[in-house]
């Protein structure tokens, strides 16, 4: 079957910006490889999200795998538990923590300012000392992402994600139960939330970044509970071995039950200054001894969440002059024959600094086929691709060859 790629730039697609002269990032961003794989390959949308799901990179990336979101979907939580390695029970609700920053009541970001890992690990710490119990514990993740585990909780609770809430008011926001069972939940999540308010704001951490001009991590923020799914690997549904190279607990956590080896690069941040050359070589090394790399690159979303145009457009133009044309040429160099795939897993427009639902460019290059009319990579010139529209695994299998 050969050796397959997908270059996934997570949240690269946007809406058309007034100040580009309302063209959007990626017509605006010098990509000539990305540019180069559209020309030589076959293009087309690709609807990664169901109107009637959340727009968030797990469902979406679900879709791009070729997994169906409403039968595999059970939370961001899950997912970043695996990757963390904290085994789940049966009963256990697992929820996506964040440290944010709240001012004057509204949610001022989602990241408390992209605080340190370091200084995030030493909050979780004291987070766990003095609101853990024998039903709740806190397990430290990366920069502001961490977990927090319910024991016999339940999963039927409304959660918002504090990155498609930046400026409302904090307090109407809190976890609520969508049925009687999940009331107890909801309201130990209220309760834990309005204890973080008075633990964290006086922790030496927070006083430190506040001497410096920076955003304290001043509450806890619980979203996406789910339980641990049961999902099928990679290889069992398409016959393929698989590696994910990502920064991100959430991507690395869907190729744990995707049943991938999961690849970390020294340096691999999730943002602009992420190690590009290493996400590179590492994706071609791993060809050596993997059917399917899944490589992803976080830095356009953060930007779109930060509402940055220009920095959206750099981390795109890194994706491509660092990352994708490293690989490229090193395909070229060692002679492998691979098949390709450029794509953003949902829309993070820089006007809303949110997830949108909303079809994404797609490219497709495989060596074997001709290519169609398509000459660039951007939301509008797919359109006019050979792929039309695709839903559900329809882009897995086309990727794959498979009919």
């Amino acid at each position: 079957m050969g050796k397959f790629i997908v270059f996934l730039g997570d949240g690269m697609a946007d809406y058309p910006v007034p100040e580009l002269g309302n063209r959007t990032p990626l017509q605006v961003a010098q990509k000539p490889t990305i540019d180069r794989i559209a020309r030589l390959g076959r293009c087309g949308t690709f609807i990664t999200v169901p109107e009637d799901m959340p727009p968030g990179s797990e469902v979406a990336n679900l879709t791009v795998l070729g997994y169906d979101p409403r039968r595999y979907y059970q939370g961001r939580g899950v997912i970043e538990a695996a990757s963390l390695g904290v085994e789940l029970a049966p009963d256990d609700v697992a929820l996506r923590c964040n440290l944010i920053c709240i001012k004057d009541g509204r949610i001022k970001n989602h990241s408390a300012g992209h605080i340190s890992t370091e200084e995030a690990g030493l909050l979780i710490e004291e987070v766990n000392k003095q609101l853990s119990s024998p039903l709740v514990r806190f397990y430290p993740g990366f920069t502001y992402r961490h977990l927090c585990v319910v024991k016999n909780g339940s999963a039927l609770v409304e959660c918002f994600p504090p990155h498609d809430h930046v400026g409302e008011e904090a307090t109407n926001l809190l976890p609520r139960a969508k049925a009687n069972e999940g009331e107890a939940t909801a309201q130990l999540l209220r309760e834990l939330t309005l204890r973080s308010w008075e633990v964290l704001p006086g922790h030496a951490v927070n006083l430190h970044r506040t001497l410096l001009g920076k955003d304290p991590a001043n509450s806890l923020w619980f979203w996406s509970p789910g339980k641990k799914p049961q999902m099928p690997t990679f290889q069992e549904l398409y016959g393929l071995t698989g590696a994910v190279i990502s920064a991100v607990d959430l991507i690395k956590g869907l190729g744990v039950y995707a049943g991938f080896d999961v690849l970390n690069v020294p340096g691999a941040t999730g943002l602009i200054d992420t190690n590009y050359e290493g996400k590179a070589d590492a994706c071609l090394g791993a060809l050596a001894d993997h059917d399917f790399v899944y490589l992803h690159l976080e830095a356009p979303d953060e930007a779109g969440h930060s509402r940055d145009v220009q920095q959206k457009i750099k981390a795109i133009e890194y994706f491509d002059s660092r990352l994708v044309a490293r690989v490229m040429k090193g395909l070229e160099e060692k002679g492998i024959r691979a098949t390709v795939a450029v794509l953003p897993d949902h829309p993070t427009p820089v006007a809303r600094g949110n997830h949108v639902h909303g079809a994404v460019p797609v490219a497709i290059y495989n060596p074997d086929l001709a290519p169609d009319s398509v000459e660039r990579f951007d939301e509008e010139a797919v359109k006019a691709g050979v792929l039309g529209e695709l839903h559900g695994d329809q882009f897995i299998r086309t990727l794959l060859g498979i009919k």
